[in-house]
C-alpha cells in the first residue's frame, strides 16, 4: 500500500483542520517546503498537497508553495484545493503537480470535468470524493450536495476516471480511525479503481487495517503531525 503524507496549506503555512473546520486550524510548520524535504529525506516518494485557501475561494491560491516544493524536491505531488477553472488546472500542472485532485467542480460541473479528463488525460486527474454521511460535499466541505457517494464515483468511472481519493469528512482530523468498512464496500463495488483512503488515520495499526482491506493507497496527515506515527515508521511503511 502506498503511503502518502499530506501537507495542507493556509497563508503559506503547514496546517491541519478538524472535520474541515477552518475555525479549528492548527499550524505545524511555517515552511511546507521544509516539511516536504523531511518526507523526501525519509525515502517517501509521494505527497498530497492541499490548498485550503483555494478550497474555499474561487481559484487556487498557494501555487507558489506548490512550485517551490516541486522545484526543490523529487516528490511526486498531487495538488488539490481551488481547482475551479481550466486556468487553475493548467497553473497547477505548470507549477509541477503530476496530478490534480478535483472535487467541487466534479460535483457541480460534470461537463467541464469531462472535458478535463479528455483534454488532460485521466492519469493527471484524481476524483476527489469528499463525503459526509454518504453524500458528496463541496467548496471546502462547507456545503453538502444532493449527490450520493457511490453514484458520484460510478458516473466518473464511466467517463474514464481511474483514481479516486475518498475522504470521510466526519473522521478527518479526528484521529479515531479510518472508515474501513466504507472503503471495503467501495472496493467491492468498484474493483477497477485506485482508491486512496483519507481521513481518520491515527496509528500504524490503522494503516495495517487499510492494507488488509485491500486499499492501494492511504493519506496520512494529522497522525504524523501529532506524533502518533513517526517519520521512521512512515519511511518503513513506504518501502514495504
Amino acid at each position: 500500500m502506498e503511503i502518502i503524507p499530506a501537507i495542507d496549506i493556509i497563508d503559506g503555512k503547514c496546517v491541519r483542520l478538524t472535520k474541515g473546520d477552518y475555525d479549528a486550524c492548527k499550524t505545524y510548520s511555517e515552511s511546507p517546503l521544509d516539511m516536504a524535504l523531511r518526507f523526501q529525506d525519509a525515502g517517501i516518494r509521494r505527497l498530497h498537497l492541499v490548498d485550503l485557501d483555494g478550497a474555499r475561494s474561487k481559484h487556487i491560491v498557494n501555487y507558489p508553495t506548490l512550485e517551490a516544493i516541486t522545484a526543490h524536491t523529487d516528490l511526486t505531488v498531487d495538488f488539490g484545493g481551488g481547482i475551479k477553472s481550466t486556468q487553475d488546472l493548467e497553473t497547477a500542472l505548470g507549477c509541477g503537480a503530476s496530478m490534480v485532485t478535483v472535487g467541487s467542480i466534479a460535483a457541480t460541473d460534470s461537463e467541464l470535468m469531462s472535458r478535463w479528463i479528455e483534454d488532460f488525460g485521466q492519469e493527471h486527474i484524481i476524483l476527489g470524493a469528499d463525503a459526509r454521511d454518504g453524500m458528496i460535499s463541496v467548496n471546502g466541505w462547507k456545503e453538502d450536495s444532493a449527490l450520493k457517494l457511490s453514484d458520484f464515483i460510478r458516473g466518473y468511472i464511466q467517463k474514464g476516471i481511474t483514481q479516486v481519493l475518498c475522504t470521510d469528512i466526519n473522521r478527518d482530523g479526528m484521529l479515531q480511525g479510518p472508515a474501513v468498512e466504507l472503503y471495503k464496500a467501495l472496493l467491492k463495488e468498484f474493483p477497477s479503481i485506485k482508491l486512496i483512503a483519507s481521513g481518520g488515520v491515527s496509528s500504524v495499526q490503522d494503516l495495517a487495517d487499510l492494507k488488509d482491506a485491500g486499499l492501494p493507497a492511504a493519506i496520512v496527515g494529522k497522525a504524523y503531525y501529532e506524533g502518533r506515527i513517526t517519520l521512521d515508521q512512515l519511511s518503513l511503511l513506504s518501502q514495504e
